[in-house]
């Protein structure tokens, strides 16, 4: 685990074969769907942690944001559409020259923009040309920051900072970024804490806020059994108060069980439909953009199999992994969702036996044949 900030001023802030490595063929990452969740949900989170977020209020309604802008009794008001996906002030709703991230003055204005922001698709560099549905705004006062730094605390596995700039930051000059490795054993330490606020160039009181807000977000990061919580930017405005400006997190799946109410926060609208269908029904399925369409048990099989598919010229179309427990209804609903893909041209079947039973997984095709009454190439290996 480790600790990450960054000071920054004025800115908005798996071994590989050698044949495969011989080709030049792109290596698939280990595919993990984790628990992420908007803007304004962050924003509750570090609140309740004793960390200092700007009034805010999330719309579902035109009519609702119009409310919160007079309630805010404020002229700097800021407009944020609330979509899973970065670069939304760079991006713009499709068909329309409005960005997801707006400043204006009035409750009028409010209701106005944020009419031609729910219920539209927001397209920034990270949803692609699809975009992503835009259900809800955040209405919250608008800060002016005179400095701006990055604060995060994050498994190393779960690095993959996003926000303003961060990447180019620690590209250019790497030594704007620090690293706290922590002990989850003696958790963040009193020295560790301290020297937060050294190593972002605060001094006296800054240096000290800077000191509980670290505190704050590792306790909040442990108790919400986090991968992820990353301030982006955590901003000292011209009054000299600290603020939250931004806040990404992510959270372990495998904590569901015990995260109960925080996972009731998913939002599904975010997903991809097949990703949610094959939710329901206990398969891990990510989507890609291939046509190769595969089901495989096991995710290291399933890694595999998309490589090999890889170096041979073709692409994968998902992540299928049915595991060990799959039965016939549930290999029978994962043709479904392949078969739903209009990119997919063939299916490739790939089973070891060692920890799924075969005859279950041919049961689930030759129902799946009948049902779907499939028109596409099936090659299939069963592996006793």
């Amino acid at each position: 685990m480790s600790f990450m900030i960054s000071f920054l001023t004025e800115i908005c802030a798996r071994g590989i074969n050698k044949q495969l490595l011989a080709r030049k063929v792109p290596i698939f990452k280990q595919l993990v769907r984790n628990l992420e969740i908007h803007e304004h949900m962050a924003y509750t989170l570090l609140k309740e942690a004793g960390i200092p977020v700007p009034p805010f209020g999330v719309a579902k309604t035109p009519d609702e944001a119009a409310n919160l802008a007079k309630n805010l009794n404020t002229k700097d008001l800021v407009l944020k559409a609330q979509i899973l996906a970065g670069g939304r002030a760079m991006g713009h709703f499709k068909d329309k020259d409005l960005s997801g991230v707006v400043m204006c003055e009035t409750p009028e204005q409010v209701k106005e923009l944020t009419s031609n922001m729910i219920g539209k698709v927001l397209i920034t560099k990270q949803t692609g040309a699809a975009g992503k549905i835009c259900n809800s705004v955040m209405v919250t006062a608008r800060m002016f920051p005179r400095k701006e730094h990055y604060m995060a605390v994050m498994l190393e596995s779960a690095f993959d900072v996003s926000g303003v700039n961060i990447e180019e930051i620690a590209a250019v000059n790497p030594e704007a970024v620090t690293y706290i490795p922590i002990d989850i054993s003696k958790g963040l330490t009193s020295a560790q804490a301290d020297s937060v606020g050294e190593k972002l160039g605060l001094a006296g009181n800054n240096k000290e806020i800077a000191s509980i807000i670290a505190c704050n977000l590792y306790e909040l990061f442990v108790e919400k059994d986090a991968l992820l919580v990353e301030i982006n930017p955590f901003a000292e405005d011209i009054c000299g108060q600290y603020y939250a400006l931004d806040c990404k997190c992510k959270f372990d799946d495998s904590a569901d069980f015990r995260q109960k109410e925080l996972f009731t926060l998913k939002d599904t609208t975010q997903m991809d439909p097949k990703e949610v269908e094959a939710e329901k029904h206990n398969l891990n399925y990510i989507a890609l953009d291939g046509n190769i369409g595969c089901m495989v048990n096991g995710a290291g099989l399933a890694m595999a199999t998309m490589d090999i598919i890889k170096l041979y010229g073709g692409t994968p179309a998902n992540f299928l992994d049915v595991g060990g427990t799959a039965t016939i209804e549930t290999v029978t609903e994962g043709f479904k969702i392949l078969s739903s893909d209009p990119k997919v041209e063939a299916i490739l079947i790939n089973i070891f036996g060692g920890i799924m039973r075969c005859d279950i997984i041919a049961q689930g095709i030759i129902d799946a044949f009948k049902q779907l009454k499939l028109h596409i190439p099936i090659v299939v290996r069963l592996q006793v």
